[in-house]
């Protein structure tokens, strides 16, 4: 009696959602530890040591720490491997002056937006201030919630490119933002500051010394100062 019929191959066939899932709840955990200060930057992310502490293949580590690289939050370097990355501080004045540029032009742009965009930046910051005020999210949903806020701005613009742009930089940046938050734990702070940013917004304050405009540029000016100080990269 003949078995069963082997099913045809079809392009989709090598794929496989317990692997594809695996590698992602890998790549959560240490992006955890990461966020959490448990994996400082510059520590070596060994396959080896990783896979054995996981209970995983080599290739599924391999695998995971292409995301994490991806994401910005470590480096593959030639003959030394993957490591957490380490924030340097010319990019993150770059990363900075970048954002004050693209979240300059969402702010200036907030009186044409629409109802949509408009309530998108109450929506994120509402999100954000309620994670901060919980006291029980994880650094990495409050730099999560943080960052969305902030790419919300540059979707007033409603040009997509840009805000494609804008969560590149949030890439580069969150590793950082995320150990200052952690280091002085000032998540209120910032939390205070968005509120009146966008206090200001809703009020139609946009342009002069005390508008909006200003605010932000000032906002990021600080947050830049403060990245490079609190993490001692001058």
């Amino acid at each position: 009696m003949a078995g069963p019929a082997t099913p045809p191959k079809t392009p989709f066939t090598p794929l496989s959602v317990e692997h594809a899932s695996t590698v992602s709840r890998v790549a959560a955990e240490i992006r955890r530890a990461v966020f959490e200060g448990e994996l400082e930057s510059g520590t070596p992310l060994r396959e080896v040591a990783l896979a054995e502490s996981f209970g995983v293949s080599r290739p599924t580590v391999r695998e995971a720490l292409t995301v994490l690289v991806a994401e910005g939050l470590a480096t593959r370097e030639p003959h030394r491997g993957v490591m957490v990355a380490t924030p340097r501080a010319d990019s993150v004045r770059d990363v900075c002056r970048a954002r004050w540029v693209l979240e300059g032009a969402g702010v200036l742009a907030w009186p044409e937006a629409d109802d949509v965009r408009r309530a998108r930046v109450r929506t994120t910051l509402d999100a954000y201030t309620a994670a901060v005020r919980s006291g029980e999210a994880s650094y990495e949903e409050l730099n999560e919630r943080h960052l969305a806020f902030h790419v919300s701005l540059v979707e007033l613009t409603g040009i997509q490119r840009l805000v494609q742009m804008a969560e590149a930089l949030m890439d580069e940046l969150r590793l950082a933002l995320a150990q200052v938050e952690r280091i002085d734990r000032n998540a209120h702070d910032e939390a205070g500051s968005h509120e009146g940013l966008v206090e200001l917004l809703e009020a139609g304050r946009i342009d002069g010394p005390d508008g909006a405009h200003a605010f932000l540029r000032h906002h990021i000016e600080h947050a830049e100062v403060k990245i490079v100080e609190a993490l001692g990269l001058e």
